[in-house]
């Protein structure tokens, strides 16, 4: 079993890059989704309801993100790693709340006109923590802004089973993992418990239940029925759509793609 994939999303429900090795952390790869759009109210906004947000893409550069608007090539902004503004905001995502800092005016108002709203953008410091889920945290860990939990792997035979039973087969960008695994039987992560990739340990702690995101293209932002209407037909537990498996780490390093994926 290998990581062949790993994937990072630097701005909560903007666009994912591919990585071919990445730091950990606690709260999840190093530059993932610690960067975050909020409203006029300082709560959190996603694809769920601004589709659009699937057309803005993000890339690491030296100096900051390059956040860019897909169907405009050369609209784009830069992002300072270090904030420019720095201003403390409490801000809400899902049920929590939290500690941010803004991060650039400039940036404020270019999304603020790509997504027609008064947004801004938050980043969340090293000192603010976000608790994951304590019924199936192990070790109290914090997480990003990321939906539950710090780390989330899908096997790509899993993918591929669901493909052979969609009219139109649809990519792994659509469920937003971190890692990608190959070598496996379709579903084999359900059973995983603790794992190690490459020279890291991880613990899987609960599945993942799938939302409404998944039925957004990336490519154009048009939302369907799919792939969530075939998943609940043979993913469904407790009327929840289960794909992919949360986990936790329990070491900091670096991983790499290719490295070997042991289950123990």
């Amino acid at each position: 079993m290998l990581l062949s994939e790993i994937w990072v999303y630097p701005v909560k429900s903007l666009g994912g890059i591919r990585l071919t090795e990445a730091k950990t952390e606690e709260r999840g790869l190093q530059h993932d989704r610690r960067w975050m759009i909020i409203d006029e109210n300082d709560v959190f906004i996603t694809q769920r309801a601004f589709t659009k947000m699937a057309l803005i893409d993000v890339e690491l550069l030296s100096e900051g993100l390059k956040i860019s608007y897909r169907p405009e090539p050369g609209n784009s902004v830069t992002v300072p790693y270090k904030p420019a503004s720095a201003g403390k905001v409490t801000v809400t995502v899902w049920d929590d709340v939290v500690e941010a800092v803004t991060v650039c005016e400039e940036t404020d108002i270019w999304l603020s006109n790509i997504l027609d709203q008064n947004l801004r953008l938050v980043m969340m410091p090293d000192i603010s923590f976000r608790k994951a889920d304590p019924r199936y945290a192990k070790n109290d860990e914090n997480v990003s802004f990321a939906d539950g939990f710090p780390y989330l792997v899908i096997s790509q035979a899993s993918l591929d089973d669901l493909n052979s039973r969609l009219a139109e087969p649809i990519s792994m960008v659509r469920f937003r993992p971190n890692f990608v695994v190959t070598g496996t039987d379709a579903f084999a992560e359900d059973h995983w418990k603790n794992i190690t990739i490459g020279d890291l340990n991880f613990e899987v702690v609960k599945p993942c239940a799938r939302c409404v995101l998944t039925t957004i293209n990336p490519e154009t932002a048009e939302k369907g029925a799919e792939p969530l209407k075939t998943l609940a037909s043979y993913r469904r537990v407790n009327n929840k759509v289960l794909f992919g498996q949360n986990m936790v780490i329990k070491d900091i390093g670096t991983i790499k793609e290719g490295d070997e994926l042991v289950v123990y």
